[in-house]
């Protein structure tokens, strides 16, 4: 349960046709998965499941599991609300269920609870014969919307018209398949929050320089963490012309660096770290590496969801923790280390809503279709698309 002091979001509304974040792969030009659509096509949830009490939402999620038995895995994002997690078969960050996706053949269903990059990024490393599922196609991520390919595409023709040679393309897990192809395919890779720093080292050995989207953030403190400097770093604005930059600081780049952002993250200030300290003495400060380069460097610990989880586990009682990343994790970690004092660095708190959109009447459904040998919200990248993105997965997945 979130703590009282958090609104908890509700479910999206039965009926309401919004952008489910589905990925739909045209062909276009010589490169047929060159080109993606999002389109409305979210089925209302039936009123049968609308309204049902806590007791029974979870009599039957437990029931329709036992039927599917080892035919299903549901995995669980951290960020997921505490009355999904507790019916995952793993939980982790996007890194640990990238693994879990790619080591569970046998599974004919994989439930995603997460958001819709999460869920692609498991239909491209599963088997062919498996089918994925996102319970809530409305599950999406602003970040990962603030890249698209071809925004990437003309970033790409622009740096090269300029003379910017021998650059590799880094997406951020929280992108879009076709994204992850368009890495797979021009000598690139994947990164998640827990494998960035070796991601760099990794193309500093492939290329002169890298191309780094979605998050400006994640690409500055893991370029700070390599030791780079910010005129080492330019950002590329795909709302400016050509970047917005001079062409010559993306010349002498050696990480160019996308104008992206996650919001919940982003709320995190400098202000509420001197609070915390001022207000707690000894207090830790462990945040996301997500969080603007002030609050990382004023930090005494930045790292990835499981990095977070690893701190506090390791940590011995009595220890202060200001913890900034989304709620339901610090609110979990507070739960089961009651040794330690948990709290969240923003005091107001801000979910991730669209993780809030993964709601138990929507599990429910979708595995209560699934009981009845009907598969709804499947989540399928083609094979064009598939073929190039698991490239770059596979490359992410090998780098430590």
């Amino acid at each position: 349960m979130v703590p009282a002091s958090v609104p908890a979001a509700p479910p999206v509304a039965p009926g309401v046709r919004d952008l489910p974040f589905v990925t739909l792969h045209l062909p276009a030009g010589p490169a047929p998965w060159a080109r993606a659509s999002r389109v409305a096509v979210q089925d209302p949830l039936p009123s049968a499941y609308v309204g049902l009490s806590d007791d029974e939402l979870e009599r039957r999620i437990w029931a329709a599991r036992n039927k599917l038995g080892t035919r299903l895995v549901i995995l669980g994002h951290h960020y997921q609300r505490d009355d999904i997690i507790k019916f995952a078969d793993f939980r982790g960050d996007s890194f640990g269920l990238s693994r879990e996706a790619a080591s569970r053949p046998d599974a004919e269903f994989i439930v995603f609870c997460g958001v819709h990059f999460m869920a692609e990024t498991a239909a491209i490393l599963g088997a062919p014969h498996q089918r994925v599922v996102l319970p809530n196609l409305t599950a999406g991520c602003s970040m990962a919307d603030m890249a698209d390919i071809f925004e990437v595409r003309e970033c790409w023709a622009a740096l090269q018209a300029v003379g910017v040679e021998r650059v590799v393309p880094v997406t951020y897990m929280n992108s879009a398949a076709d994204l992850k192809a368009f890495c797979g395919q021009h000598g690139g890779i994947v990164c998640t929050s827990s494998n960035a720093r070796a991601v760099y080292d990794w193309a500093f050995t492939q290329g002169d320089r890298l191309l780094f989207f979605p998050d400006q953030y994640l690409g500055r403190n893991t370029g700070y963490a390599k030791g780079l400097t910010d005129d080492q770093m330019p950002l590329w604005d795909p709302r400016e012309l050509d970047g917005g930059a001079d062409p010559e600081a993306y010349r002498r780049a050696r990480a160019i660096l996308w104008r992206g952002w996650c919001s919940v993250h982003k709320r995190f200030t400098i202000d509420q770290v001197r609070q915390a300290r001022a207000g707690h003495p000894g207090v830790r400060i462990l945040v996301h590496p997500e969080c603007t380069s002030d609050v990382v460097a004023a930090a005494d610990l930045n790292g990835s969801t499981e990095f977070i989880v690893r701190q506090v586990r390791q940590a011995p009682a009595g220890t202060v923790w200001a913890i900034g990343t989304e709620i339901n994790l610090v609110h979990r970690l507070a739960q089961e280390h009651p040794e330690q004092t948990i709290f969240c660095l923003d005091p107001v708190v801000c979910p991730c809503s669209t993780m809030y959109r993964i709601h138990p009447s929507f599990l429910l459904w979708a595995l209560e279709n699934l009981v009845e040998g009907r598969v709804v919200n499947q989540i399928a990248v083609s094979p064009e698309i598939r073929q190039h993105a698991r490239v770059a997965l596979e490359r992410m997945l090998a780098v430590h």
